[in-house]
């Protein structure tokens, strides 16, 4: 039967060889390999390795609303961020495993290879992205390993024999072996990429599907768009519907931790349905708003877009298209039953079988997203997620959208007097689209970052904040940025804080009150005495006041140095550290293959250049006639 997916050679020689192959056709056969088989509620995935006998990697428990699997090792409970090698000698700025590891990774794939021929295999086919925009796709994985290919299964779909395409050929093969992290890498995670030609090989050896099920398979889409010319955007994307039915399309990019999910989650409200704005960090204060009816929320896309050149519109907006057959929701901030009923409920009564990782559940019980496990006693794990098919929400949008308003979002610490941080970003700031672009280039990771190991301090996830999956060159992806936001001069560019706004802790707030308000202005011009150039250059143009629903924000919410805690000598302080993380970065791609214009606007930015300086390097679209 594994004959019908036309594997490439190597693959074909590794199915020919094993002593038994379980070609999937549906998620539910899956699911009995992932528990042990139809009559097993719980099972142990593990390994005999040799010096360290058997290792148990995961467990796993069938439950009521579908799988859940937790790994007995912290570390590997969410994606180290360094985990990516590259194993040809095609052009990449990634490191290779021979610089890392030394010798020529031919020789750890042939034994990888070959240690797949001697176990029973698990195998199914699927397309990365989608039909005519990315590629068919197929993955060899343990039988045992059945909650790993019943994630992949969710987040990038499968394929029955029946429902093959005509000419399926698969492009992108993943193969995973785990027992090579303990033998070959002291235990750490590890996939390492292969490209020849048009065949794009991953190589898994971790059972976290993060940086492989999702973010390899990123990973070959990014590879894709380089030799044609697009990309894959890292990014959620919503369309917001008023209850005056206005409709305003939201694109939220960001690194990991950036508020991608959150920008499809309603706001969260008080038992008494207020929202609560913030708290302050310094005097306790807290502060409340009511916005009586929230906007409709359509979602689009959760964490990968589709920018392909076969649906765009030529009308100065870009369009995307989910990449994605599910969706890999982080819920460390569902603390509790009633923090976001909607999603609780979903994922309690869905209407198919999910996948919850790092959730606290025992066999044949009901797997709660607020019930997470612990990596130490009194220590919740930062990353408890589930995978839940996107075709499970309600209000989906399953066709390409033009996009209003692209956003990107920031964690950020709390910014005080006597400790001065970068977390000077206001509730939202408008950003001229070169000041954009150079966002997009850093991408800082930020503050407390729940969904990978490192967490210290401010770095850079780099190009459109999806460089950690990219196997190829920087310079070659800024180009691809810079070249597609010039070409959408309609699209309104936006920053946005999550965490803390200055002194004030507010969690996904800001993003949240920004949709509500931006949803219901529309795109409409900002005029002069609406805006103002922020302290820092680096932040475009703050607000100078904002009305939702008849709730006048402060003014200290956005324009962070009018805040009593901060002041003008702790801003200054945190816009100097902004600024010296975007220099040091800036200056890696000036490569002699970037854009002139890209050139032109980094060196801006080095040169410490203001607001209208970027203004006059990419025509800003939301200024007003006498602004602009």
């Amino acid at each position: 039967m594994w004959q019908k997916l036309n594997p490439p050679a190597d693959a074909r020689d590794v199915l020919q060889a094993s002593p038994n192959v379980i070609v999937a056709q549906q998620t539910a056969e899956l699911i009995d390999l992932a528990c042990g088989g139809p009559g097993s509620d719980a099972f142990e995935v593990g390994y005999d390795v040799p010096g360290k006998g058997y290792v148990v990697e995961a467990q796993v428990a069938r439950v009521r609303n579908g799988v859940c699997a937790n790994y007995l090792d912290p570390y590997m409970r969410r994606r180290d961020p360094d985990c990516m090698f590259i194993g040809d000698g095609e052009p990449s700025d990634k490191p290779t495993y021979s610089e890392r590891f030394g010798g020529d990774f031919e020789e750890l794939r042939t034994a990888t290879l070959e240690w797949l021929k001697g176990r029973e295999l698990a195998v199914f086919g699927f397309v990365a992205g989608q039909r005519k925009m990315g590629a068919d796709a197929m993955v060899i994985a343990p039988a045992n390993a059945g909650f790993f290919a019943f994630g992949l299964s969710l987040l990038q779909g499968i394929l029955s024999l029946d429902a093959l395409p005509k000419r399926f050929a698969p492009k992108l093969v993943i193969y995973v072996a785990p027992p090579f992290r303990h033998t070959h890498f002291d235990g750490r995670q590890v996939v390492v990429h292969k490209r020849s030609g048009d065949l794009h090989e991953i190589f898994a050896y971790n059972l976290y599907p993060g940086p492989s099920a999702k973010k390899g398979v990123y990973g070959s889409l990014l590879a894709l768009g380089e030799r044609e010319g697009w990309v894959t955007a890292h990014c959620s994307t919503v369309q917001v519907v008023t209850p005056y039915d206005n409709t305003l399309t939201i694109m939220h990019e960001g690194a990991s931790g950036g508020g991608k999910s959150e920008m499809l989650e309603v706001a969260h409200r008080e038992a008494d349905g207020r929202l609560l704005l913030g708290t302050n960090t310094v005097t306790g204060e807290r502060r409340f708003i009511e916005i009586p009816r929230g906007c409709e929320l359509r979602p689009v896309t959760d964490d990968m877009a589709l920018c392909h050149p076969s649906i765009q519109r030529g009308d100065g907006k870009l369009t995307v298209a989910d990449a994605e057959n599910a969706w890999f929701v982080r819920v460390n901030h569902i603390t509790h039953y009633g923090t976001d009923p909607h999603f609780e409920r979903l994922t309690a009564e869905p209407p198919e079988p999910l996948l919850f990782l790092n959730v606290d559940a025992v066999p044949q019980g009901r797997a709660l997203i607020w019930e997470h496990i612990q990596d130490a006693p009194g220590k919740p794990c930062p990353n408890p997620r589930v995978i839940v098919p996107r075709r499970s929400f309600p209000g989906i949008i399953d066709t390409p959208v033009a996009v209003d308003v692209r956003s990107l979002g920031v964690r950020t610490p709390p910014c005080t007097a006597e400790r001065p941080s970068y977390g000077i970003i206001g509730l939202f700031h408008l950003l001229p689209p070169a000041l954009s672009w150079l966002w997009r280039l850093v991408a800082p990771r930020g503050f407390a970052n729940p969904s990978i190991t490192d967490t210290e301090g401010m770095t850079s996830e780099g190009v459109g904040s999806y460089w950690p999956f990219a196997t190829g060159r920087k310079v070659d992806h800024a180009n691809l940025l810079l070249n597609q936001i010039v070409a959408t001069p309609k699209v309104v560019h936006i920053l946005t804080p999550n965490q803390h706004v200055g002194a004030w802790e507010m969690g996904f707030m800001p993003q949240w009150i920004t949709r509500e308000y931006l949803a219901r202005r529309g795109v409409a011009k900002f005029k002069p005495d609406q805006i103002r150039p922020a302290r820092c250059a680096l932040l475009g143009h703050a607000l100078h006041h904002l009305t939702v629903e008849g709730n006048a924000l402060p003014r200290w919410l956005l324009q962070v140095n009018t805040q009593p805690e901060v002041g003008d000598e702790a801003y200054d302080e945190g816009a100097e550290v902004l600024t010296e993380f975007f220099h040091k970065h800036l200056r890696e791609f000036l490569h002699e293959d970037l854009h002139p214009l890209g050139r032109t606007i980094i060196e801006c930015c080095l040169d410490h250049g203001q607001v209208d300086d970027y203004q006059s390097l990419i025509a800003t679209s939301y200024l007003a006639p006498d602004r602009a």
